[in-house]
Protein backbone atom coordinates (compact mmCIF):
# COMPACT_ATOMS: atom_id res chain seq x y z
CA UNK A 1 0.00 0.00 0.00
CA UNK A 2 1.37 3.29 -1.06
CA UNK A 3 2.70 5.88 1.71
CA UNK A 4 1.01 9.30 1.92
CA UNK A 5 4.35 11.70 1.32
CA UNK A 6 3.70 15.48 3.38
CA UNK A 7 6.15 17.94 2.69
CA UNK A 8 5.93 21.89 3.89
CA UNK A 9 5.68 22.43 7.40
CA UNK A 10 7.79 24.13 9.67
CA UNK A 11 8.32 27.46 11.67
CA UNK A 12 6.00 30.50 10.39
CA UNK A 13 5.84 33.96 11.98
CA UNK A 14 1.86 34.76 13.20
CA UNK A 15 0.33 36.25 9.91
CA UNK A 16 1.90 34.52 7.62
CA UNK A 17 0.90 31.47 5.29
CA UNK A 18 1.71 27.67 5.13
CA UNK A 19 1.55 26.11 1.76
CA UNK A 20 1.72 21.90 2.68
CA UNK A 21 1.79 19.26 -0.24
CA UNK A 22 0.90 15.78 0.01
CA UNK A 23 1.62 12.79 -2.31
CA UNK A 24 0.97 9.24 -2.35
CA UNK A 25 4.87 7.37 -2.77
CA UNK A 26 3.76 5.36 -5.91
CA UNK A 27 0.63 6.35 -7.79
CA UNK A 28 -2.42 4.08 -7.34
CA UNK A 29 -4.10 2.73 -10.53
CA UNK A 30 -7.11 5.12 -10.33
CA UNK A 31 -6.81 8.62 -8.15
CA UNK A 32 -7.70 8.52 -4.65
CA UNK A 33 -11.32 9.51 -4.26
CA UNK A 34 -11.15 11.86 -1.47
CA UNK A 35 -8.04 13.38 -0.06
CA UNK A 36 -8.23 15.47 3.00
CA UNK A 37 -6.14 17.84 5.23
CA UNK A 38 -6.26 17.14 9.08
CA UNK A 39 -4.46 18.50 12.14
CA UNK A 40 -3.93 17.90 15.50
CA UNK A 41 -2.50 20.00 18.48
CA UNK A 42 -0.92 18.76 21.87
CA UNK A 43 -4.00 17.61 24.17
CA UNK A 44 -6.67 18.26 21.21
CA UNK A 45 -8.81 15.84 19.21
CA UNK A 46 -7.84 15.58 15.81
CA UNK A 47 -9.73 18.35 13.80
CA UNK A 48 -11.02 18.26 9.79
CA UNK A 49 -9.69 21.15 7.71
CA UNK A 50 -10.29 20.74 4.17
CA UNK A 51 -10.92 17.89 1.76
CA UNK A 52 -11.35 17.33 -2.11
CA UNK A 53 -13.70 14.82 -4.14
CA UNK A 54 -11.24 14.42 -6.86
CA UNK A 55 -14.03 13.32 -9.30
CA UNK A 56 -15.49 16.11 -10.14
CA UNK A 57 -13.01 18.18 -7.69
CA UNK A 58 -16.10 19.22 -4.88
CA UNK A 59 -14.54 20.87 -2.25
CA UNK A 60 -15.22 20.37 1.39
CA UNK A 61 -13.76 23.24 4.35
CA UNK A 62 -13.80 23.20 8.21
CA UNK A 63 -16.50 25.87 8.61
CA UNK A 64 -13.76 27.86 11.33
CA UNK A 65 -10.62 27.92 8.62
CA UNK A 66 -12.68 28.50 4.94
CA UNK A 67 -12.16 31.81 5.42
CA UNK A 68 -8.22 31.60 5.23
CA UNK A 69 -7.99 27.88 3.32
CA UNK A 70 -7.44 26.60 0.11
CA UNK A 71 -7.15 23.09 -0.81
CA UNK A 72 -5.91 21.84 -4.42
CA UNK A 73 -5.14 19.33 -6.38
CA UNK A 74 -2.91 18.65 -9.60
CA UNK A 75 -4.05 17.84 -12.79
CA UNK A 76 -3.19 14.14 -12.32
CA UNK A 77 -5.03 14.07 -9.45
CA UNK A 78 -2.93 12.81 -7.01
CA UNK A 79 -1.54 15.48 -5.42
CA UNK A 80 -2.97 17.90 -3.27
CA UNK A 81 -1.93 21.21 -1.51
CA UNK A 82 -3.09 23.01 1.15
CA UNK A 83 -3.00 26.79 1.57
CA UNK A 84 -3.34 28.45 4.80
CA UNK A 85 -2.83 32.47 5.29
CA UNK A 86 -3.02 34.81 8.15
CA UNK A 87 -1.28 31.62 10.40
CA UNK A 88 -1.92 32.21 14.32
CA UNK A 89 -0.27 30.35 17.29
CA UNK A 90 -3.17 28.31 17.69
CA UNK A 91 -2.59 27.19 14.07
CA UNK A 92 0.39 25.27 15.55
CA UNK A 93 -0.35 21.10 15.16
CA UNK A 94 0.83 18.42 13.30
CA UNK A 95 -0.47 18.19 10.40
CA UNK A 96 -1.67 15.37 8.18
CA UNK A 97 -2.87 14.34 4.84
CA UNK A 98 -5.17 11.59 4.35
CA UNK A 99 -6.97 9.45 1.61
CA UNK A 100 -9.98 7.46 1.11
CA UNK A 101 -9.78 5.47 -2.09
CA UNK A 102 -13.78 5.26 -2.81
CA UNK A 103 -16.28 7.47 -1.64
CA UNK A 104 -19.21 5.37 -2.79
CA UNK A 105 -21.15 8.48 -1.65
CA UNK A 106 -19.37 10.89 -2.95
CA UNK A 107 -18.29 12.76 -0.10
CA UNK A 108 -15.32 13.85 1.63
CA UNK A 109 -16.43 14.51 5.51
CA UNK A 110 -14.38 16.12 7.87
CA UNK A 111 -16.00 15.11 11.04
CA UNK A 112 -15.41 11.09 10.04
CA UNK A 113 -11.81 10.90 10.16
CA UNK A 114 -12.71 7.06 10.28
CA UNK A 115 -13.59 7.23 6.60
CA UNK A 116 -10.06 7.72 5.60
CA UNK A 117 -7.86 4.49 4.38
CA UNK A 118 -3.89 5.83 4.78
CA UNK A 119 -2.59 8.59 6.52
CA UNK A 120 0.53 10.45 6.43
CA UNK A 121 2.99 10.50 8.94
CA UNK A 122 2.37 14.15 9.36
CA UNK A 123 4.70 17.44 9.37
CA UNK A 124 4.56 20.23 11.82
CA UNK A 125 3.79 23.89 11.75
CA UNK A 126 4.53 25.92 14.70
CA UNK A 127 3.22 29.60 14.39
CA UNK A 128 5.18 32.22 16.68
CA UNK A 129 4.35 35.48 17.69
Amino acid sequence: QAQLMESGGGSVQAGGSLRLSCAPSSYPARPNECMAWFRQAPGREREGIASVYTVDGTRNYAASLRSRTTISQDSDLNRVTLQMNRLQPEDTAMYYCAVRRVAHDGLCRLTRDSEYDTWGQGTQVTVST
